[in-house]
């Protein structure tokens, strides 16, 4: 007998399965491709954030950690260290090994990094159902589609450390020991302040004695400092702190805050101002009502909306900073609003602007980094991660008005927690 003729639903799944059968080998020419690209282009082991990181610890020796400054390779701005003292005492150990073994290994740990990401991502999605082989090979292409997203990819071209960042908070919001999971948060703020932010989400899900020890973890990070270079420590947090002309120009269009996109219509930097402030409390109240209309038990939603609030209220927010956006788009595509128009446009327009890198195209038409003004089509679509994030926080508002949502697989999974 003939076989039967495949229906369109049958024609797609067979489609899928073929892919996801093929994902290892998709992602291996992933990375293959991009480690060429580190070892074969001019540019490729630049990794200019690295070199601070690592030739910043070895400055430690003789006390000039702040005075420290990298322009082998950026002679229009060198580049000082401007981490907490503690993320030196953490990197200290690097500067002893040859650089380039350093390079490499820290892209290919990236990568992997990345990869356990999205696997955590989808577990806080689907729960134990998320270890199956098919889920497996999804978090496989979400890599190997991932490092070419904009924030990844400039973070293996800089060998900057956000990929790390995000996956310590990700274990960390999974752990059910709340001596871990602040521990880790608090630790990972150490190292840069950003992470901090992560706090937030303990509280929104009343978890807090996690939250009140990522606090204290920090602080042993920062009595750690003192004890050990004290010199540094003080210079750092009762002068340095806080100051974002030291970490680089607010207006350039790779500063994708709020800060930075309001500063670039408006032509001049509008600093910690009423215009700031003002932006941070709609920020604030977005997120807030984004929060409130997630699912109960929607821990990777609470999580993305945390984050993206970190990264607009920031008053710098590299675009390299952005590997959120990531796991947003896993929630878009895989999450309880999966199956609605409203996410696919929005996963879309993501997808779409992160593989294009409208920072980094828009970068070609700055004159300078440290300018500010620039045409208003440009100030406008540099603000493109502002935009995309208030869309996503619009969405999640409105989207049980547009339509029901489907319910998220409540297997339970590794490190779950009671709903809010």
């Amino acid at each position: 007998m003939p076989p039967a003729p495949q229906t369109g639903d049958t024609r797609t799944a067979s489609r899928s399965a073929s892919i996801l059968r093929v994902a290892p080998l998709l992602l291996a020419l992933s990375v293959i491709v991009r480690m060429a690209w580190t070892f074969l282009s001019p540019n490729g082991m630049n990794l200019v954030d690295l070199h601070v990181y690592v030739d910043g610890s070895a400055a430690l020796l003789d006390g000039s950690l702040y005075d420290f400054t990298y322009s082998d390779l950026t002679p229009d701005f060198p580049l000082p260290f401007t981490y907490p003292p503690f993320a030196a005492l953490v990197f200290f150990p690097l500067h002893y090994l040859p650089f380039p073994v350093v390079g490499a290994c820290w892209q290919l740990l990236t990568i992997a990094a990345l990869f356990l990401l999205i696997r955590m991502s989808l577990e806080l999605l689907h729960g134990s159902t998320a270890r199956e082989p098919r889920w497996t090979a999804i978090a496989l292409l979400w890599t190997a589609l991932g490092i070419w997203t904009e924030p990844v990819r400039t973070t293996l071209d800089y060998g900057q450390v956000n990929v790390f960042l995000a996956l310590g908070a990700m274990v960390a919001v999974r752990s059910t020991r709340w001596w871990i999971a602040g521990g880790l948060v608090g630790f990972i703020a150490g190292i840069k302040l950003t992470p901090a932010i992560t706090g937030l989400y303990f509280v929104a899900r009343r978890r807090w004695k996690a939250a009140v020890f990522s606090a204290v973890a920090f602080g042993l990070t920062v009595t750690i400092s003192y004890l050990v270079i004290g010199t540094s420590a003080r210079e750092y947090f009762e002068h340095l702190l806080g100051d974002a002309s030291r970490i680089g120009p607010v207006g350039s269009v790779w500063n994708q805050s709020v800060r930075g996109a309001l500063s670039r219509v408006l032509g001049h930097d509008v600093e910690s101002g009423w215009l700031w402030m003002s932006a941070v409390a709609v920020a604030a109240l977005l997120a807030f009502l984004a929060w409130r209309a997630l699912g109960a038990d929607d821990r990777l939603g609470t999580l993305v909306v945390v984050q993206l609030f970190g990264l607009l209220i920031s008053p710098i927010s590299w675009s390299h900073h952005w590997v959120w956006l990531i796991p947003m788009l896993i929630w878009l595509v895989h999450g309880p609003l999966a199956e609605l128009l409203g996410s696919k446009i929005l996963a879309g327009f993501w997808l779409v602007s992160t593989l294009i890198g409208v920072p980094w195209v828009l970068s070609f038409f700055q004159d300078s980094i440290w300018l500010i003004s620039r045409p208003g089509v440009l100030a406008w679509l540099g603000a493109v991660n502002v935009v995309g994030a208030a869309a996503f926080y619009g969405w999640v508002i409105c989207a049980d008005r547009v339509s029901p949502r489907r319910p998220v697989d409540r297997s339970p999974a590794q490190g779950s927690h009671p709903a809010r």
